[in-house]
């Protein structure tokens, strides 16, 4: 056994070296990765709107009447900050809500009213901004039915009693997890990258790199060679484990120092994580290089699977948002059990023990993927 690991050793130290001589190599291990990370996480980062602290203009005509006083409150209560700026200053603001002129006259007359909102940009936080002016809305047309019962006449004051009561039905939200906040942002796009470009990386250059060998008769030479054949794959897996490494260990770095991102407490749970998840797709690119034909073959192949495996596993995209076969469907893939994985141990708080299972599938998944490669390698 020690014989064949120093055999394996001095193969990968050798395989390594020529891995990366090749420019396509650095690009996409080092250059790439963080130019995705920016673009990605800066894309995303739109996606959080915050349910506190958020300014809402208002341009409310002088004769909106007491029902704009009270929609505001209502407003607020959504976690608005109401702003009433000038006619000259709406433009500095990204959403702004217009009132129709004589809007209580109008409501209270069974009259009609359209509020407008005027935002900037779209996505998921324009339909949530929606959604909680809706809320407002109905919940002041609610309070005007009830202020009105048995033909009251609805008033300013009415409408602060009916508010100030004890509420009938009450709901009491509690958490069901220690989750901080949704997984968007540099939060879903640096786990997610580097997920992927591990993947495309021994996808791409680990496969292709095996099967010129064996196209130009280089394996068939190294065959000729004492070294045995568990210690020659063991050294073409070794080399591209290390690669893989190399590419995790730079990217978690450069997402600490360069964008901030907090890896949280449980650093050494990530670390055996990625690196069983970099032990399975070493082995799965070695498996593709050695079914391939092709240098051509290979690239495309590992292209289109490390892709396809990025986009359903939750890579570019929280997997939350995804429809729930495709939850589903993700927790059947590496890349799903990587993303789950981190996700628990960066964005929601879980403890390490929490991804001992994803671990050990990982980890099995290489240890079968090993034992089909080392039965089909070919030297030709």
């Amino acid at each position: 056994m020690i014989p064949m690991l120093r055999q394996a050793l001095f193969l990968a130290r050798f395989d390594l070296r020529h891995l990366f001589r090749g420019r396509e190599t650095w690009l996409w291990t080092f250059l790439m990765p963080v130019v995705f990370f920016y673009f990605m996480g800066t894309v995303t980062s739109g996606f959080r709107t915050s349910s506190r602290g958020d300014t809402l203009a208002l341009k409310a005509p002088a004769d909106a009447g007491f029902l704009a006083d009270h929609l505001v409150k209502r407003l607020e209560e959504r976690g608005y900050r109401i702003a009433r700026p000038g006619p000259s200053q709406l433009a500095g603001y990204t959403r702004v809500l217009e009132l129709p002129a004589g809007m209580t006259r109008s409501v209270l007359a069974g009259q009609r009213v359209t509020l407008t909102l005027v935002r900037k940009g779209g996505g998921p936080g324009s339909d949530l901004d929606q959604v909680r002016i809706a809320r407002a809305m109905y919940t002041t047309l609610a309070d005007m039915a009830v202020a009105g019962r048995d033909g009251a006449a609805v008033t300013s004051d009415a409408l602060k009693s009916v508010a100030s009561r004890p509420h009938a039905l009450t709901v009491r939200v509690t958490s069901a997890g220690s989750r901080r906040h949704p997984p968007v942002g540099f939060e879903q796009a640096i786990p997610g990258m580097m997920v992927m470009f591990t993947l495309l990386v021994l996808f791409t250059t680990g496969s292709v790199i095996l099967t010129v060998e064996r196209n130009q008769g280089l394996l068939r030479r190294l065959a000729a060679t004492p070294l045995s054949r568990g210690a020659i794959v063991l050294g073409k897996w070794l080399a591209r484990m290390a690669l893989g490494a190399i590419q995790i260990g730079f990217a978690m770095v450069v997402a600490r120092v360069a964008f901030g991102l907090h890896w949280g407490p449980h650093l050494t749970a990530i670390v055996i994580l990625m690196a069983a998840y970099a032990a399975l797709v070493a082995t799965l690119g070695l498996l593709l290089g050695n079914e391939a034909r092709t240098e051509g073959q290979a690239i495309a192949i590992g292209v289109l699977a490390s892709n396809l495996l990025a986009a359903l596993g939750g890579c570019w995209w929280p997997i939350e948002i995804t429809p729930p076969w495709v939850q589903k469907l993700a927790l059947l893939l590496p890349t799903g059990w990587a993303m789950d994985a981190m996700h628990k141990l960066v964005n929601f708080g879980a403890s390490g023990a929490a991804v001992i299972p994803h671990i050990v599938g990982m980890t099995c998944a290489a240890l079968a993927a090993g034992y089909v490669l080392a039965r089909r390698f070919r030297f030709q």
